[in-house]
């Protein structure tokens, strides 16, 4: 490790047992030990680095306080990890995270026993984790198990999906973990992000309820038998003082919120709640960028970042980037809503990503965002062409997997001449297999009335998109990559293309 005196704990970490050595009054240093050297390494490497950044403390009190990898920490996103594979023995691996043959940019269980379930979108670790619970019933282990999960993740049906089957398994340590940073990758969308800020913004319930486990917590004899039944005593105050504790109704037992930045208060709530023989969600509260200061402020920029170059190259003249296809989309979109009042475009937590966020600006109330969940997105666009309009739906291929049911039943069965213009399809590079978009061909194959169409370059994404709004015979995918592209005239008019043709290049 370079450098090695800015890290003098962090360099005789190679895996958790090596953290549990440390006294709790050094964990702060740890923590800006870890949080500067993983700012280091990304500006090098390119990646997810504000989502790292705002869980440095969380990962530590993890791993200090529970016994991995026999206890089972599951990830909800891995490119919030970063932090978890260094203390895991792959610090100087993360010099190579998301390159060729190097580390991948999420978890990955073939990379490390430490990575109990591997995940490269959202809202999965809660089922995950109910599985695991399953195999512990089964073998009648005692392990205990983790999952963590962002705010962003439970506007996803399948977070609840998992909530729903928790309640089968109460009799044994469940916990999941809120981590609550009001953000996905853009700044979270619908009820769920405005039940969590109303939860944060209403301590009372939370403080007398804590304080009522306290007290019962220093009798003598009989702990858990006088908590379980201050719990039945609480329930009246609940209904006084709580905003609907819905994770209650679920089955969990909601703590919180927690200061997701002072890892001794991590610690001790980890204490505390560790050995409770029954599901628990304890709500932490952070800052996605946590310590950078241009961060903080912007996390969306700072989601994921492209590699410093090195000074002397900076300073060689290079020729202009051309546009990637995201890019020039938003203008398109412009375009296309202009020429049609009925075009209304719908994304799922991926405005920035595909290129919409110029797009809401100027045409507020004719984009929808619903947050990550892309079968809704896709049944909510059957939704708008039953009425009339004219939804393009923008997902990245590989998301739209999720949705591939909704597709079929929802939309192709019901002839909806719905639009779906797939952004990041084939391979995308550094991301990896979770991100590629390599089977949208096959899979939309399948689907019949489906045109399946790709354009060259940005003057042929612009007549593709008009081709697919002069019809309402099909469904209308148009697949394109993350890469730029050769050629767009901003002020073409554009073209209707006959479908079933193409041009003979080569």
């Amino acid at each position: 490790m370079e450098d090695n005196q800015k890290y003098d704990l962090l360099k005789n970490i190679d895996t958790p047992r090596d953290l549990r050595k440390l006294s709790p009054s050094e964990l702060p240093q740890l923590s800006q030990e870890l949080r500067n050297y993983i700012i280091d390494t990304v500006r090098q490497t390119g990646g997810h680095l504000a989502p790292s950044l705002g869980v440095i403390e969380l990962t530590i009190a993890l791993h200090y306080i529970y016994n991995t990898p026999e206890d089972k920490l599951i990830w909800d996103v891995g490119h919030q990890a970063y932090g978890h594979k260094v203390l895991t023995g792959r610090r100087e691996e993360l010099k190579t995270n998301r390159q060729f043959k190097g580390l991948s940019g999420f978890c990955k269980r073939s990379e490390s026993e430490y990575d109990a379930f591997g995940a490269g979108h959202a809202s999965t670790s809660i089922s995950a984790a109910v599985g695991f619970a399953a195999a512990r019933e089964l073998e009648d282990s005692d392990y205990r198990i983790v999952s963590v999960i962002g705010d962003g993740s439970f506007t996803g049906g399948l977070a609840y999906e998992g909530l729903n089957n928790v309640c089968n398994f109460k009799d044994k340590p469940f916990l999941v973990i809120l981590n609550d940073n009001d953000m996905s990758i853009s700044p979270n969308v619908g009820a769920m992000s405005n039940y969590f800020s109303k939860i944060f913004r209403s301590p009372k319930y939370q403080y007398y309820k804590n304080r009522i486990w306290d007290v019962l917590g220093y009798l003598p004899r009989g702990t858990n038998t006088f908590r379980r039944l201050g719990h039945k005593l609480i329930r009246p105050l609940k209904k006084l003082l709580a905003p609907t504790v819905v994770f209650e109704e679920f089955g969990l037992r909601y703590f919180g919120p927690v200061d997701g930045h002072n890892v001794n208060e991590l610690l001790s709530t980890f204490r505390n709640i560790k050995d409770l023989k029954y599901p628990v969600l304890l709500h932490v509260k952070t800052t996605k960028g946590k310590g950078l200061a241009k961060a903080e402020p912007d996390p969306t920029s700072y989601h994921g970042i492209s590699p410093v170059k090195p000074k002397e190259k900076e300073k060689t003249e290079e020729p202009p980037s051309k546009p990637r296809y995201c890019d020039i989309f938003g203008d398109i979109a412009q375009e296309v809503a202009e020429a049609n009042e009925k075009v209304v475009y719908v994304t799922a937590a991926m405005k920035e990503g595909t290129g919409l966020a110029k797009f809401d600006n100027k045409y507020p109330g004719r984009l929808y965002d619903v947050g990550i969940a892309e079968g809704h997105a896709v049944t909510f666009s059957g939704g708008l062409a039953a009425e009339g309009y004219r939804p393009i739906v923008c997902i990245y291929s590989t998301f739209l997997q999720r949705a591939y049911d909704h597709i079929i039943h929802d939309i192709a069965l019901q002839d909806f001449p719905v639009i779906f213009a797939l952004d990041r399809a084939g391979l995308v590079g550094a991301d990896g297999p979770t991100h590629h978009g390599v089977f949208d061909l096959s899979y939309l194959n399948t689907i019949p009335k489906m045109v399946i169409a790709a354009p060259r370059d940005g003057n042929e994404l612009r007549n593709l998109l008009f081709t697919a709004l002069d019809q309402t015979d099909n469904l209308f995918a148009i697949r394109y990559p993350k890469d730029s592209f050769v050629k767009f005239d901003k002020d073409a008019n554009p073209d209707t293309l006959q479908i079933g043709s193409w041009d003979m290049v080569r």
